[in-house]
C-alpha cells in the first residue's frame, strides 16, 4: 500500500476544493475532482484531505501525482509527489500474462 501526501493541504482555509492529477509522459489524467474519484481509481484508491492511499499500486502508477488545492478567494497551492513502482512491488495478479482478479463490487 502506498500513501502519497498532498503536501498543498492548509488546515486553516475555509472548505478547500482538491483536485489530483496524474500525469505520465504527456498525458495528464484527472484523478479527484468535483468531490469524488474518478474511474479506474475509484475501487482501489481511498482519499483523504491530506493524502491519498493505493491499497495496491502496479507499475501503471508509476507517474507524477499533482495536488491543487483551492481556498475561498483566490488562494491556490499545489504539490507534486512522483512515485516510482519497481517490478517487485507490483501485484502479481496485474503482471501481464495472469489473469487479473475481479474487484468486489
Amino acid at each position: 500500500a502506498v500513501d502519497i501526501p498532498c503536501s498543498a493541504f492548509r488546515s486553516g482555509w475555509n472548505n478547500p476544493r482538491i483536485e489530483w492529477k496524474f500525469q505520465k509522459g504527456s498525458s495528464l489524467q484527472l484523478f479527484y475532482y468535483g468531490g469524488e474519484l474518478t474511474e479506474p481509481y475509484r475501487n482501489r484508491v481511498r482519499f483523504s484531505p491530506t493524502s491519498i492511499h493505493f491499497e495496491s499500486v502496479t507499475r501503471e502508477d508509476s507517474g507524477k501525482y499533482i495536488c491543487e488545492v483551492v481556498g475561498d478567494g483566490s488562494q491556490i497551492a499545489k504539490s507534486e509527489v512522483t512515485l516510482t513502482v519497481q517490478g517487485g512491488d507490483a501485484v502479481p495478479c496485474h503482471l501481464p500474462g495472469v489473469p487479473s482478479l475481479p474487484l468486489p463490487g
